[in-house]
């Protein structure tokens, strides 16, 4: 519409100039004074004139004075013959000069040509805008099947991404180093019989950095990398998606060898025969087309499907296939060795001060990935700029931590008395009894700075990287997660919303300790997740129990006593220690903020 509008004011200008070049033509502008012809051989007679210029029936007359008047003589008489007419005075003008012009070519051909050339030229030009319309249309049309894939050449420096870009993930790098040798000698390997891998599954959780090691394997072999993500396939018209496929698979193969790279495969890629959307789904189409595509390589093509997700468990089992997705990487959370590499990757172009630990920030950062890590750094590089800082301190990194954790700080949060008071206890409740047990992990800082939807946070941080957790762990964890509740209970009598979450969260691990980790006493090692039957956008239609009521009911009085006997330990620890509880919360009203050195001072202090 908007195109459309564009091109009808320029049709609309071309026909104003048309026709002011015409009425210009037609009807010349005159701006000197015009005199009848009597007049004009009144002023002949009296010896006014000096010079007369006639040009077909136009008369010009130039007076002694310089000023300049015109006139018209009949058409069908010549000049001299109508002045006679008039009683001219011959010796008068024969005193003044006379010209005689004929009739402008230019003028004539004008004249003539555009009243017919104007309206053929205006017909011709919206003739032509018509098809242009018509064929940008039909263009448009067309286009619905085309890829929408974006591609990052191999001489472009600037996107491309090398292996040595991409810290930790060594195993991943190791797995991906074959594909590599296959893009850039495929030869040896046809030449021994060997068949290519056709497809790479990367695996892992949101911002373990799948993308960039697939970009980085198009950079290492130099080839072509189409990316693009599942979700770009489908769109409302039927067989749109399936024919992006074909036109995809087609451009790749020119480029070969390439890689073709789908982001987020379980878009299009998930468990067909669900019930939902039947044979025509244009998602089951698009699947198919590519299932197709896949299978349809020949043994010379040196095309390589890379795809990430983090819901391998949702995909069609004729993705997984061997033939298909031969090779499946898996990548992990980085470990305290890959945090620290992934750090000094993303501070390479900041300014740090001298200060600055990155392993440190490491040690504090488990559980983190790698989009976390760059989040972290580009977040304490604001932190110093908006402080007028020139370099990014420890600190800045630090408080960066606990603002990707847990949100900014809600300094306009303002708590009363009371309920700061409240706040401290219970933090300090939290921080006393994790600090109380063995298994717990050690506390960093406690602070009732409101941050996020927290009005206050213990924050506890393991000691080193933990893959395997014990039962006794989860014990301590279950009275440390209390440990808050049992503070107000014990010190005002009374209890608050606050500790929502922390019931919450309780709850949930105490229920994944009997039904999932088979850590019951009285159920023994049994699993009793619900199976689901049906997914429809990523949500379970139906999960039918697998396990009896009265199961159901054994399941419920486990959770009840392990949430009871884990109350019982925080309230006990907290009345042994009462006096470090209060000395903690005081400090916590006073300052608002305790660092772990200060923590551990108070709590080695003697009950």
């Amino acid at each position: 519409m908007k195109q459309f509008s564009k091109q009808f004011v320029y049709a609309l200008l071309i026909l104003m100039i048309l026709s002011g070049l015409y009425a210009l033509l037609a009807n010349p502008f005159k701006p000197k004074p015009e005199v009848s012809l009597s007049q004009l051989v009144q002023q002949i007679n009296g010896g006014e004139i000096q010079k007369i210029v006639v040009q077909d029936n136009d008369i010009e007359a130039t007076k002694k004075d310089g000023s300049v008047e015109v006139s018209r003589k009949e058409s069908e008489a010549g000049f001299t013959e109508t002045l006679k007419n008039y009683s001219v005075n011959p010796e008068k003008l024969g005193q003044i000069q006379l010209d005689v012009k004929g009739a402008s070519t230019l003028s004539l051909w004008l004249s003539v040509i555009i009243p017919i050339a104007g309206p053929v030229l205006l017909i011709a030009f919206f003739i032509w805008f018509s098809a242009r319309q018509l064929k940008q249309g039909g263009m448009q049309a067309f286009s619905f099947g085309q890829t929408r894939a974006r591609v990052i050449s191999p001489d472009d420096a600037k996107e491309r991404v090398m292996f040595k870009d991409v810290a930790g993930a060594k195993e991943a790098k190791e797995e991906l180093v074959e594909i590599v040798d296959f893009l850039k000698s495929p030869k040896k390997f046809f030449d021994i019989g060997a068949r290519i891998p056709r497809g790479v599954l990367l695996m892992g959780a949101p911002g373990t950095g799948k993308t960039l090691l697939a970009r980085a394997v198009a950079g290492e072999a130099g080839v072509p990398f189409f990316h693009l993500s599942g979700s770009e396939f489908v769109e409302m018209f039927v067989g749109v998606g399936a024919a992006r496929v074909r036109d995809l698979f087609k451009l790749a193969k020119k480029s070969a060898p390439s890689i073709i790279f789908v982001d987020e495969i379980d878009a299009v890629g998930r468990h067909r025969g669900t019930g939902v959307g039947g044979g025509h789904d244009e998602r089951e189409q698009t699947l198919n087309q590519i299932l197709v595509e896949m299978d349809g390589f020949e043994t010379n093509e040196s095309v390589i499907v890379m795809a990430a997700t983090n819901r391998p468990d949702v995909l069609d089992p004729a993705l997984l296939r061997p033939g298909r997705f031969d090779r499946r990487v898996i990548l992990d959370l980085p470990d305290i060795n890959d945090r620290e590499e992934i750090l000094a990757i993303h501070a390479k172009n900041k300014k740090l001060a001298p200060d600055v630990a990155l392993r440190k920030i490491a040690e504090r950062t488990p559980g983190f990935a790698g989009a976390d890590l760059s989040n972290l750094v580009n977040e304490a590089a604001i932190l110093a700029a908006r402080a007028n800082r020139t370099v990014i301190a420890q600190l800045d990194l630090i408080s960066s931590i606990e603002k990707v954790l847990l949100g900014p700080e809600r300094k306009s949060h303002l708590l009363s008395e009371k309920e700061k008071e409240i706040s401290a206890y219970h933090e300090a409740g939290h921080a006393l009894v994790a600090a109380s047990l063995p298994n717990a992990d050690p506390v960093h800082k406690v602070s009732i700075v409101a941050r996020g939807r927290a009005a206050g946070y213990t924050l506890k941080l393991p000691s080193e990287d933990r893959h395997l957790f014990s039962r006794p762990h989860f014990l301590d964890e279950l009275a440390v997660d209390l440990g808050g509740y049992a503070a107000e209970l014990l010190v005002f009598k009374e209890l608050t919303t606050g500790p929502h979450s922390d019931l919450q969260k309780a709850t949930d691990l105490a229920r994944a300790l009997v039904t999932k980790y088979g850590m019951s006493e009285k159920l023994g090692p049994l699993s009793f997740t619900d199976a689901p039957e049906l997914t429809f956008l990523g949500k379970d239609i139906s999960s039918p129990k697998n396990y009896s009521e009265a199961t159901a009911e054994l399941i419920d009085s486990e959770v009840k006593n392990l949430l009871g006997k884990a109350l019982k330990r925080a309230k006990d620890i907290i009345v042994k220690r009462r006096s470090i509880l209060d000395k903690i919360a005081r400090r916590l009203i006073e300052t608002e903020t305790i660092e772990q050195d200060e923590f551990n001072t108070l709590v080695a202090a003697r009950a």
